[in-house]
């Protein structure tokens, strides 16, 4: 969050998933603009739009109407809170079929850049920019926030053998219930000043995962990721809960390494890093939970058909 990066570079290491959103854009022959979503809309002008991302994103390119704009996912479009960076993905790739909708096409840089200026900047939202850059660049990747709000992208290679067993050794359950992140996030954003040094550590982690992915030596990476997550949890009182905190030590005694909750807290996904073998304890143990499975993301958004 802004709150810590602007006084000292803040840090993640961040992957993007096979789990897509798609934005499709047509050109209408009349003056409305329709959206069409979990709900339609039909208006003659873009300030009347309800749906505040992709208002906001044709606004920033100057388009007020004459055009379809609809989209969907392979996850539930309307399960919000899942902790999977949605939004983010939505304001990235509603930006890119905008840009070449109108004929021009920009940079990974520039959709994460100006999906966070939507986001943060236009619509408020107490968040940070790592879901954005993820979504524009994909790949696995080390990025840095600075305090003269640059951000730096630095993509993590990885030994093919090793990346295989990482892919294979991370899980992800669903907790049952979504999270409440502007409360979260809010709290979090709040307690930033006497959080210093618990964020302090938590971005030296990223350092030391860093250079595991690059070495392919992962025995280390379950605790790491362990300790980053009780350090997460004392960033605000409802990161976490106790049907989190159950699932979360079920998991720990079946054989699961570390893990976290991800995106804000209090609902969404929780992911593990378990080896191999002892997989089938971990999704015995967690049986109440829906699994969902994955796999990395090299690429992010990008324009996959035109007419």
């Amino acid at each position: 969050m802004k709150e810590y990066y602007s006084k000292t570079p803040g840090a993640v290491v961040s992957t993007a998933i096979d789990k897509y959103l798609y934005v499709m854009v047509n050109r209408r022959p009349d003056n409305l603009i329709r959206l069409a979503y979990s709900k339609a809309e039909y208006v003659n002008d873009v300030s009347k739009l309800e749906h505040n991302i992709i208002r906001e994103s044709l606004k920033l390119l100057g388009i007020k109407n004459g055009i379809d704009v609809t989209y969907s996912g392979d996850l539930p479009i309307d399960r919000v809170g899942t902790g999977l960076g949605a939004s983010s993905s939505l304001s990235v790739g509603v930006l890119n079929a905008l840009y070449f909708f109108k004929g021009e096409k920009v940079t990974p840089e520039q959709l994460a850049r100006e999906a966070c200026k939507i986001e943060i900047e236009i619509l408020g939202h107490p968040i940070g920019k790592q879901d954005q850059y993820i979504a524009a660049y994909g790949g696995i990747n080390h990025i840095r926030f600075y305090p003269d709000e640059s951000v730096e992208v630095k993509p993590i290679s990885i030994p093919e053998e090793a990346k295989k067993v990482f892919e294979k050794n991370l899980l992800l359950f669903h907790t049952g219930f979504t999270s409440d992140s502007i409360t979260v996030l809010t709290e979090q954003k709040e307690k930033t000043p006497v959080n210093g040094a618990i964020l302090a550590n938590m971005v030296s982690f990223t350092d030391l995962v860093s250079n595991m992915l690059t070495s392919g030596k992962l025995d280390q990476f379950g605790d790491i990721l362990h300790k980053n997550w009780i350090y997460k949890k004392k960033l605000a009182s409802k990161i976490s809960n106790n049907i989190i905190d159950e699932s979360y030590e079920k998991g720990i005694s079946a054989g699961a390494e570390g893990g976290k909750i991800l995106g804000s807290g209090g609902g969404g996904f929780l992911l593990f890093y378990c080896p191999s073998h002892k997989q089938a304890s971990l999704r015995q143990a967690l049986s109440h939970l829906e699994e969902l499975e994955f796999n990395f993301a090299t690429e992010g958004s990008k324009i996959i058909y035109s007419s």
